[in-house]
């Protein structure tokens, strides 16, 4: 037996959830912050099984509130927190808040990837996006998902035709036989480029 009370009760609940009693996890959680409600590492777990195996997302965030409230540097929860909420704009200035405090003090490929996702679903600004989902390429030049996602916004946002082309070649290279990737680079080849691989000029000085 752990002389760790916190971790015993993690485990325990981690072994509920397993059993697919995530209810239970969640009681044996609560009894145990109810002994000790400032320990951070406990809530943590709370507000992770509360998210993911109830979907109780508003309960989740609470607890991630708590987390904040106790230790304003957890990054950990903050990256808890603007994980789930830049999936909905309700969320968007305590998301962007959070995101703003994060990339000033752990920048990282992931996180430039997860914030230029929100740009672009949830503000609009596909500029910005474009640009983070560069920063994340500069420090993780083979992440498969990186490159799809900035592919997918150059072809339908900043329609780039010419960067456009090359993520899907280089996507093409990783998966040579992924129907959908083929679909969409073939279309774009005709659509968008002569038979001599040239971008075709625009009717009226206007790149749609």
């Amino acid at each position: 037996m752990s002389s760790d009370p916190a971790f015993d009760a993690i485990s325990k609940a981690r072994r509920q959830v397993n059993g697919n009693n995530a209810n239970g996890a969640v009681n044996t959680l609560e009894e145990y912050l109810a002994t000790d409600p400032h320990n951070t590492k406990p809530r943590m777990e709370l507000a992770r099984i509360a998210i993911y195996e109830l979907k109780d997302l508003k309960y989740g965030l609470m607890q991630l509130d708590i987390v904040m409230d106790l230790e304003p540097d957890n990054t950990d929860a903050m990256k808890a927190a603007v994980t789930v909420m830049s999936k909905d704009k309700k969320y968007n200035k305590r998301t962007e808040e959070l995101f703003e405090r994060l990339l000033s003090t752990e920048p990282s490929a992931d996180l430039y990837n997860l914030y230029a996702k929100f740009l672009r679903r949830q503000v609009g600004d596909f500029k910005k996006a474009g640009e983070y989902y560069e920063k994340a390429l500069a420090l993780k030049p083979d992440d498969y998902d990186i490159h799809q996602n900035y592919a997918v916004l150059l072809l339908n946002d900043l329609r780039d035709y010419e960067k456009a082309r090359r993520e899907l070649e280089y996507l093409l290279q990783i998966k040579p036989n992924d129907a959908n990737l083929k679909k969409n680079y073939e279309r774009l080849m005709k659509q968008k480029f002569d038979k001599n691989g040239n971008l075709k000029k625009p009717l009226f000085g206007i790149r749609r």
